[in-house]
């Protein structure tokens, strides 16, 4: 059980959710506002404790947590990753010939959506009203599909997939076509879609697609096609105190009460007790307080500082390699405005 915390402590480190509504949100320890406590901005204090601790990742997704800084701080973070990191995306679409029952402009809108395996760091952003490009901006892909009878399918078969060829088109039958000396600087590079098996179109015999794509550099914040992760979230560490011991049939519906994982039962003495074991795991549904004779054993809080970020890309890049271009963005944006209040200050 966790040692109770002053009132001020608590008011300044943690948001207390309660039966009726949620209390301390609003961060309150800037300078002055609190006797006794030095809030001034200290880089050393700052350093000792801010740190990143990452809890899992593979290909697509990473959880970390975020500890010592404020939420605006957190919160531009998130609006970085979705919105200010670059990534490659299908801009202009030419349509030479495009017979299926999908419109141009539908079909136009698929494509541009469809995330490109391609490093941008690699490339440069496309001159304003520069058509044509060049290999150091632009992508080029192809779409050259036409359906026709199978000639082989079973007589007596009315399966599309057995009396048509190239009926569905996919991602996959995008093809990369190099600009340039493209072919040479990314020959161990697979430019393309991310995933071959998104459907486009489908088609009957004598329809067929003849499309020509030109991919760019962009920011989410121009079109969402150039997000580079299909979420970026996060949330407050939670916090479960037992304000005394449990036990019994009381101990059971506790623990129900939570998430699984977050509440256990343990043996002493051949009596079984609640125990917090991952506070973590708790999604702070507040099921425990609709119960009158649970509510006042528990205490349910989160860390104003502790956020648990979750990040899952698209696939383009690794999210450890996004983290790490949203930070360089971050550190970008303070520096211009560091820049900015300087050259403010000389004038």
């Amino acid at each position: 059980m966790a040692a109770p915390m002053s009132n001020v402590d608590e008011i300044r480190s943690r948001v207390i959710l309660g039966e009726y509504g949620v209390n301390n949100v609003n961060s309150t320890d800037y300078p002055g506002n609190y006797a006794g406590y030095d809030d001034k901005w200290d880089f050393q204090k700052f350093k000792k404790n801010f740190r990143i601790d990452i809890v899992q990742m593979d290909d697509d997704t990473m959880e970390f947590d975020m500890v010592g800084i404020d939420a605006a701080i957190a919160n531009a973070f998130r609006r970085i990753l979705l919105a200010e990191v670059p990534t490659m995306a299908v801009e202009k679409v030419f349509i030479y010939n495009n017979t299926s029952i999908v419109q141009d402009e539908i079909l136009a809108h698929r494509l541009g959506l469809i995330p490109i395996k391609a490093d941008p760091r690699l490339f440069e952003y496309r001159n304003a009203g520069d058509e044509e490009g060049t290999e150091i901006d632009t992508i080029q892909l192809q779409l050259t599909v036409k359906c026709t009878r199978n000639p082989r399918a079973p007589k007596d078969s009315a399966d599309p997939r057995e009396i048509y060829l190239n009926h569905m088109v996919y991602s996959k039958d995008m093809k990369w076509v190099p600009i340039g000396n493209q072919a040479d600087v990314f020959a161990e590079m697979k430019i393309g879609p991310v995933f071959d098996d998104i459907l486009l179109a489908q088609m009957r015999p004598g329809q067929e697609l003849d499309i020509t794509m030109h991919c760019v550099k962009g920011i989410g914040q121009d079109h969402a096609k150039f997000s580079p992760v299909a979420t970026a979230s996060y949330r407050l560490l939670p916090e479960i105190t037992l304000l005394q011991p449990v036990e019994g049939e009381k101990a059971e519906r506790l623990k129900r009460c939570f998430s699984p994982g977050v509440i256990e039962l343990e043996n002493k003495d051949g009596k079984q007790f609640a125990k917090v074991v991952n506070s973590r795991k708790d999604t702070c549904s507040r099921e425990v307080l609709r119960h009158d004779d649970l509510k006042n054993l528990v205490k349910l809080a989160r860390v104003r500082d502790h956020f648990i970020f979750s990040v899952e890309s698209t696939g383009i890049l690794p999210p450890d390699v996004l983290v790490s271009e949203a930070i360089n963005v971050l550190l970008a944006k303070s520096q211009r405005f560091i820049n900015e209040l300087d050259s403010t200050g000389m004038e």
